[in-house]
């Protein structure tokens, strides 16, 4: 167990360079408690790969970083509002946070399933895309409102009950909020990402 442990933290050392340049660097798994060793087990057992990304920092607190999980397993994978839009809506996030790892990670992954690379690079861009469908609008909307006004106005707020219904309207702000969450703690941690990925453009404050 330990030798698959040394493993796991010699691949993850290896796929995000400089590891112990953070604030938190990844703990050795041959380093961990019993509660650290079962949340680990209950990630892998839950997604089918070890842990990675903002879960590894995370695991400084192991509760948290559970909980963190099983609520992210059920708002990216499992939302109201489908895997598609839940990856604009991921991207809108990482942008309002300048989070490098978070726009690394899910760029790719929007791409593949349906969101238009051109959209996608004007949310880069600070840019308001062009050529949205309805669906992808009201997203944008209403998550932009929510990051840079700290609210919806109703009119956006009808817009995405209309179209999404109130269970579809508390997991696209759950998203936000949940992916928010994961973009503050990787901030906090100056997490790093991979040499050759791509930075977002830094934008005045």
């Amino acid at each position: 167990m330990k030798l698959i442990h040394s493993i796991v933290f010699f691949a993850v050392a290896a796929f995000v360079p400089h590891l112990a340049a953070q604030r938190l660097p990844a703990i050795d798994p041959d380093d961990y408690t019993e509660e650290q060793m079962q949340a680990a087990a209950d990630f892998e057992a839950a997604r089918n790969r070890p842990i990675s990304g903002p879960f590894v920092l995370m695991m400084h607190s192991p509760a948290v970083m559970s909980r963190a999980r099983a609520f992210g397993d059920y708002l990216r994978f499992n939302s109201a509002i489908g895997n598609t839009l839940s990856e604009l809506a991921i991207l809108i996030t990482a942008r309002e946070w300048t989070q490098d790892y978070e726009w690394y990670a899910h760029y790719p992954i929007a791409l593949e399933v349906g969101i238009d690379r051109e959209i996608a690079d004007a949310i880069a861009e600070g840019r308001r895309p062009a050529g949205m469908s309805e669906d992808e609008e009201i997203v944008y909307d209403f998550s932009i409102e929510l990051h840079r006004n700290r609210r919806v106005s109703d009119v956006t707020f009808q817009r995405a009950l209309d179209r999404f219904g109130s269970k579809g309207v508390i997991d696209l702000t759950g998203i936000n909020g949940y992916y928010t969450f994961l973009a503050m703690q990787m901030n906090m941690a100056q997490f790093p990402v991979p040499g050759d990925a791509v930075r977002l453009p830094r934008f005045p404050d």
